[in-house]
């Protein structure tokens, strides 16, 4: 279903409209335009927008394909702009948005697919800046940009305080198989999240410059978009620290998982050494040979005994006090 408001000297009417409407609305003054919005978007709905809205063919083809990367393209007097809101849970899971916006100078469409990035909040900052929603669609798409990019923001703190979590439990003494099985498996699923966020962060600052330079984005605009770049930077750097992170502490897991490997070889080995002696003078004296003058020994049992159980008990010592038992 098509959701469409018009948008008089800033304020938002909260009757209905329709696309086809929007010629008999908006006129060529910029003082009124029309906002039009549609959660999963059918076949039909695409081709009733194209044709009401004056869109391009290949930026509705555009529309048409799911999970495509934040970008911003121009078709002649409006702009495609496509981005990927950005939530991530307590266990570290990534939940991965898609909002799609033609932005002309007479209207406003945005196409959310699910998850539904909730517009409720970002409808509501214009409501309470009618001032600035005055200015025509270009303060619209930014407050939509800042809600993303704020979005950004709270995914980044989420990860670091992720990390810092992690990084704990990476030192920590206490060690089960299980428990080691659960970090690793933290760690790659964070670092999936942080790459993915990385992934997203850079289309999305490239795309906001392009937007900016468009002809219906006003010069008083210019520092809004400014601080939505020094946002997105800002977690460019944060996920990139995350991201350093995490590549130190996935080095550290593989020199622990090395350690404790080389610590288990030590006693291996030493257990061996223990039995290999004893091992050797049974064998020796087991052979029976006719020319083995121990064998007519009437104390030769017991004193083999006592060989083999001394240097057994020696070995066990010694390897204690190295620190390999």
């Amino acid at each position: 279903m098509i959701d469409g408001r018009l948008i008089r000297h800033g304020i938002v009417d909260d009757e209905q409209v329709s696309p086809a409407d929007i010629d008999d609305l908006v006129g060529a003054d910029g003082a009124t335009w029309a906002w039009f919005d549609v959660v999963d978007p059918t076949a039909d709905e695409l081709t009733s927008l194209q044709q009401h809205l004056g869109l391009h063919p290949l930026s509705v083809e555009d529309a048409r394909h799911r999970d495509q990367a934040p970008k911003v393209e121009v078709f002649g007097d409006h702009v495609f702009v496509v981005v990927r809101p950005v939530s991530i849970s307590q266990e570290g899971e990534t939940q991965v948005g898609e909002v799609h916006a033609f932005v002309s100078a007479r209207s406003l469409l945005t196409l959310r697919f699910t998850p539904a990035f909730d517009l409720a909040p970002v409808a509501g900052r214009w409501k309470r800046q009618p001032d600035m929603l005055a200015r025509g669609t270009g303060f619209a798409i930014y407050a939509i940009l800042d809600a993303v990019t704020d979005g950004y923001i709270g995914s980044a703190e989420r990860l670091e305080d992720l990390a810092d979590r992690l990084e704990e439990d990476v030192f920590d003494t206490a060690w089960t198989a299980e428990g080691e099985a659960e970090l690793q498996s933290q760690l790659l699923r964070l670092r999936r999240g942080v790459i993915r966020l990385r992934r997203l962060t850079a289309p999305t600052r490239a795309g906001v410059d392009l937007l900016e330079s468009q002809g219906f984005m006003t010069s008083d605009l210019a520092p809004y978009f400014r601080d939505v770049m020094d946002h997105l930077l800002r977690v460019t750097e944060m996920v990139d620290g995350i991201r350093d992170l995490i590549t130190t502490l996935l080095d550290l897991r593989s020199a622990q998982a090395a350690n404790r490997l080389n610590e288990a070889m030590k006693k291996m080995t030493a257990w061996a050494g223990i039995v290999l002696v004893p091992t050797l003078i049974a064998g020796i004296y087991g052979m029976n040979f006719r020319g083995m003058p121990e064998l007519r020994w009437q104390l030769g049992y017991p004193m083999a005994l006592v060989l083999m159980a001394g240097s057994a008990i020696g070995l066990y010592v010694t390897f204690k006090k190295r620190g390999w038992l």
